[in-house]
């Protein structure tokens, strides 16, 4: 899931893909704000077909969180 969740990823910030990894956080790597993160979620909600909770996401500090979290939805 994390070569899916990269260019969508670069999408939002302006990182290199090879530069993103599982231990990447969002914020202080990868220089994501509030309003560029619940976008990013809100994509990846359509892309995978899952629906997201507002207080979990807030739990999600690195990009491994992020895809422990929404293979969990998936395995729902």
């Amino acid at each position: 899931m994390l070569e899916q969740l990269k260019p969508i990823i670069c999408e939002y910030v302006e990182v290199e893909a090879d530069d993103i990894t599982l231990e990447s956080r969002f914020i202080e790597d990868l220089h994501f704000n509030s309003y560029d993160f619940m976008s990013f979620l809100g994509e990846i909600e359509e892309q995978l077909d899952v629906a997201v909770d507002e207080q979990d996401v807030l739990e999600l500090r690195t990009v491994g969180d992020a895809i422990r979290y929404l293979e969990s939805l998936q395995n729902q």
